[in-house]
């Protein structure tokens, strides 16, 4: 049986920019860079968010969006602070998908290599009850 998850790897083009991007928007902590080190396929900077240990391996942007996407979990009342946020990253906001009363609020957006990540505050349980109503 699995313990949950390790981490978390998403390949971008420019780690310094990516770097300012999670630290700006999810008050990511630098824990490690590799600097011109390569341990792994590439350069590499690791994160913690919250206690989520995030990578971010230097190479290609993918080339296409799609919906797959990392969702953080954040307060309700803190909702209008990380869309400025976002915002003020410079990165793509996208329009929240429809929703039913009571699962929570979401805030969408790519970054500068396409990945899609959102900003949620409601919880399964929320959402479970809400489609079951």
């Amino acid at each position: 049986m699995t313990q949950g998850i390790s981490h978390i790897t998403l390949i971008v083009k420019d780690l310094q920019k990516t770097t300012r991007f999670l630290q700006d928007v999810f008050d990511a902590q630098v824990v490690y860079t590799s600097g011109d080190k390569t341990f792994s396929l590439s350069k590499e900077v690791f994160f913690l968010i919250h206690d989520l240990w995030l990578c971010i391996m230097e190479g290609e942007s993918l080339k296409e969006r799609t919906y797959n996407h990392i969702a953080f979990k954040i307060p309700d009342e803190e909702f209008e602070g990380y869309r400025a946020k976002v915002i003020a990253a410079g990165v793509e906001l996208i329009p929240d998908r429809p929703r039913i009363k009571g699962e929570g609020r979401s805030l969408y957006f790519y970054d500068f290599d396409n990945h899609l990540f959102e900003l949620h505050t409601g919880t399964l349980e929320e959402r479970l009850r809400n489609y079951n109503g």
